[in-house]
């Protein structure tokens, strides 16, 4: 391994157990210097191989995540500077969550505290969605895992542009790949959208089934929303209800 890519994935590392002690970043401290490691001559480890499964990530094939983990999947999220967005985010956000979650809960992009953090969903949506999470019985931390159509956080949170979605969507594709939720969570209509290829209206189709390769994924909105309109809590909780409802019967089976 790279010592490059020894520290990105200490840096991911040391984020998400900022996250859970409740500190920043910026107080990390004394960290260790890396050194690249002595190549060894595995089938497929060779600098022609590695450099072809990258050219894999950047489309769709069905064998794109062949021999990769979530942790090395994630490195290359880290790296990526596919599209414009690259320049300007402080932290690639890949996401957050357990290797494999009954739930993968997707929203569109990160926002600020969340570019700051290099984590998804940690600002004031962040905080309602573990809530509305909760409210049925799921957790970033014990069976749900958290991520977000792109990766880095578009300036001033605008949405982020179908070129960017495009540049990003094949590193999602991978993570459900490996990930094999039981169902997918939609936060909003840009999520949904991209999920399903169709042009949907959140406030006529919240709540609906639709499908991601086998895999039943529900729309519904996001916690920006809510937090803008209280009113739409209560369909909100109606589409949670009925999303746990379905995932109950599918673990049952």
């Amino acid at each position: 391994m790279k010592a490059e890519d020894k520290k990105i994935i200490y840096t991911l590392l040391k984020t998400a157990d900022a996250y859970e002690c409740g500190y920043t970043r910026e107080k990390f401290a004394g960290e260790p210097v890396f050194a690249n490691d002595t190549e060894l001559s595995f089938p497929g480890s060779t600098r022609e191989s590695r450099q072809n499964r990258d050219v894999e990530m950047s489309g769709s094939s069905p064998n794109m995540t062949q021999g990769l983990s979530l942790d090395e999947l994630n490195a290359k999220i880290l790296r990526c500077t596919r599209c414009g967005l690259a320049r300007t985010r402080n932290n690639v956000v890949p996401g957050m969550g357990v290797e494999h979650p009954d739930v993968l809960v997707i929203g569109e992009g990160p926002g600020h505290d969340e570019d700051m953090q290099g984590l998804p969903f940690v600002g004031k949506a962040g905080v309602l969605l573990d809530r509305m999470l909760a409210a049925i019985g799921l957790d970033r931390k014990s069976n749900c895992y958290i991520a977000n159509i792109v990766k880095c956080r578009p300036p001033e949170n605008r949405n982020p542009m179908p070129d960017e979605q495009a540049a990003c969507f094949s590193f999602l594709e991978a993570q459900i790949h490996i990930l094999k939720p039981k169902m997918i969570l939609c936060m909003g209509k840009i999520a949904i959208e991209k999920i399903t290829g169709q042009n949907i209206s959140i406030n006529a189709q919240h709540g609906e089934f639709f499908e991601y390769n086998g895999i039943p994924v529900m729309p519904t909105y996001h916690p920006s929303a809510l937090l803008r309109n209280e009113e739409l809590k209560r369909p909100a909780w109606e589409d949670l209800k009925k999303f746990k409802r379905r995932l109950d019967a599918i673990k049952a089976n």
